[in-house]
């Protein structure tokens, strides 16, 4: 440039060079997770810096979120990632993939002087072709509930086999199909509470229909409740001393100091009268109760428990049905929880408190065991992913074949259409179906198995008229995956491709990235 019309430091990359930065930075993205696709895919470990804390992970969009990017079209892909979380819960790393290999071909053509904007169009027509294969084979089977349950279980399986539960995925499908059918429908995973204690293995999780706190009953309370009537507060229930801060409160004796203190005791004692006049059997705060007040309530004959943090009121007010109360002078305006049964559990060496028969029907706990912090942590993720996905299928219920299946099916599908399309824009829909058939090779590279010979072979069977031909990925070969049950929601493929294409185009549109001068300290 003859003129800078930049300031210091503001930066400009144009044309070429835009857009092979845009195309390093995605697939660099998608290298780095490539790996941890499938079944065999491995974990990478995770290190803070600052905090020196460490997780051992292979779920796409944790990886994503924790690694510090420069790279603007990179980020791009990372919030792909996110987005997928968030909609669907799993797939997070596919659709980084496949963004990144189609624009790894998106590049290749780029090279061989085919305009951007025509990319995008042939691009555009393969997803349409795409999408529409893939709506074609998804079968629902909502109708029989044996079945449908049996779909369930598969995708579980298929969503577990891929993470740190794989080793136990049955026990675990098992255990998460039961979860989300017991939310009726609904996609409200708040329901299913989720309780992480190290210590026994994977195996000893187990789900508890009710609900777990993980807090102890108070002193003098009995440790087991049944026909609960529970206020759930967040109220201060410390006011056995004065607390108005920075006061300063003159006497001129040591009598007026008690009657002070009197006086607050009785502030205390009314207002333990006014819970208590509620007609209520277990009190729950989110705030410390002082033992003052403690004994007050025992009492009144009320089990006390206290510092059941936020997000503990919260769901317990969900699941009990009742209201969070901070104020108690109009009694016939609060809503109480109710559940038949309190008590007190053990799990390992905690204390934890069981609300059984709560009166949303819908909620349930799963306490998860494994032998470290990091196993625990990624069992939570893992377990996630599979609900996140369960409760998305029994909304939207087809569902279609995993194992490259889809893939395959996908890819056929935009080949047929690039034959009837003229001009360069044929290149870029055959481009998108290597790109699809991408997945299944690295599905297979992941497993040490001889990829182009397994996907040659897979291609083959497809254009055979095996619809569910896909990689049997313990025994390195073809398979039906019907028969073997590999099976994926619909709405999780769809977004997949939805996605990854929508972002690759906009990284295609790019031609200039400017970088703005960084902000300068003023000097005093």
């Amino acid at each position: 440039m003859s003129a800078p019309i930049f300031g210091e430091e503001a930066s400009e990359e144009r044309a070429d060079t835009a857009r092979l930065s845009s195309f390093i930075g995605a697939m660099a993205i998608g290298d780095l997770v490539k790996s941890t696709l499938g079944p065999k895919g491995m974990n990478k470990i995770l290190q803070s810096v600052s905090t020196g804390e460490i997780s051992v992970t292979n779920d796409g969009a944790t990886i994503l979120k924790s690694v510090q990017l420069d790279n603007a079209a990179a980020k791009i892909l990372v919030n792909i990632s996110k987005v997928q979380d968030d909609e669907v819960g799993d797939g997070t790393t596919s659709v980084c993939v496949l963004a990144a290999e189609l624009l790894r071909e998106a590049e290749k053509l780029v090279l061989a002087k085919i305009h951007p904007q025509t990319i995008i169009e042939g691009y555009r027509l393969a997803s349409a072709a795409a999408l529409s294969a893939l709506e074609g084979s998804a079968v629902d089977h909502s109708t029989d509930p044996t079945t449908f349950r049996e779909d369930l279980f598969n995708i579980a399986r298929t969503t577990l086999s891929s993470k740190v539960l794989s080793q136990d995925k049955d026990y675990f499908a098992n255990l998460a199909v039961d979860a989300v059918l017991r939310l009726q429908g609904s996609t409200d995973l708040d329901h299913i509470q989720i309780i992480k204690k190290v210590g026994g293995k994977l195996t000893d999780s187990y789900l508890d229909e009710g609900f777990i706190l993980d807090k102890s009953i108070g002193v003098n309370c009995p440790k087991r409740l049944e026909n609960a009537k529970i206020l759930i507060a967040n109220t201060s229930m410390d006011t056995d001393k004065i607390k108005v801060f920075g006061a300063r409160v003159k006497v001129d004796g040591t009598g007026k100091l008690a009657d002070l203190e009197r006086a607050e005791k009785e502030k205390m004692k009314a207002k333990v009268a006014a819970i208590a006049s509620h007609g209520i059997n277990c009190f729950v705060n989110r705030q410390l109760i002082y033992n003052y007040p403690e004994s007050l309530l025992a009492e009144h004959g009320i089990v006390s428990i206290e510092h059941a943090d936020f997000e503990g009121v919260e769901r317990l007010s969900l699941v009990t049905g009742g209201e969070i109360a901070s104020t108690f002078d109009r009694p016939d305006l609060v809503k109480l929880g109710r559940c038949e049964l309190i008590e007190e559990i053990m799990i390992g060496e905690d204390k934890l408190i069981k609300f059984s028969g709560v009166a949303a029907g819908k909620a349930c706990t799963v306490v998860l065991r494994g032998s470290t912090t990091q196993m625990v942590d990624e069992a939570d993720r893992s377990l996630h992913d599979a609900l996140s996905v369960l409760s998305q299928t029994v909304k939207e219920t087809r569902v279609v074949l995993g194992g490259g299946c889809s893939e395959m099916l996908m890819s056929c599908a935009v080949e047929e259409v690039a034959r009837k399309v003229s001009g360069k824009k044929a290149l870029a829909v055959e481009a998108f179906a290597r790109a699809l058939r991408q997945i299944p090779t690295i599905l297979a590279d992941n497993a040490g198995y001889d990829s182009s010979d397994l996907v040659s072979r897979l291609r083959a069977a497809h254009y055979d008229g095996q619809r569910d031909a896909g990689l049997d990925m313990n025994e390195g070969s073809i398979g039906s995956m019907r028969k073997l049950g590999i099976t994926e929601s619909y709405k999780l493929k769809r977004q997949v491709v939805i996605s990854a294409s929508e972002a690759t185009e906009m990284i295609l549109r790019v031609d200039t990235i400017l970088r703005s001068t960084p902000r300068k300290r003023e000097a005093h």
